[in-house]
């Protein structure tokens, strides 16, 4: 199946994304850092004419980078 029904969670209007940043790189196109809200992930989502890209953000030592996402 190529789409999966919304659970009841996402049905309930909770995001599980979040935007971080976005910027407009003239020589490279379009960088947004999306934040896995459930997880705390980073990625990196590249969009340059036609074709675009994700990965997980790393730090300088190559470790994903995880913002703190704990609720109190």
């Amino acid at each position: 199946m190529l789409f999966k029904k919304k659970t009841a969670e996402a049905a309930a209007g909770s995001k599980r994304f979040h935007v971080k940043l976005t910027e407009q790189l003239p020589e490279f196109g379009q960088i947004t850092i999306i934040v896995d809200t459930a997880t705390g992930v980073n990625y990196v989502q590249t969009w340059v004419g036609t074709g675009g890209g994700i990965t997980p953000l790393l730090d300088p030592n190559g470790d994903v980078v995880v913002d703190d996402v704990s609720t109190d």
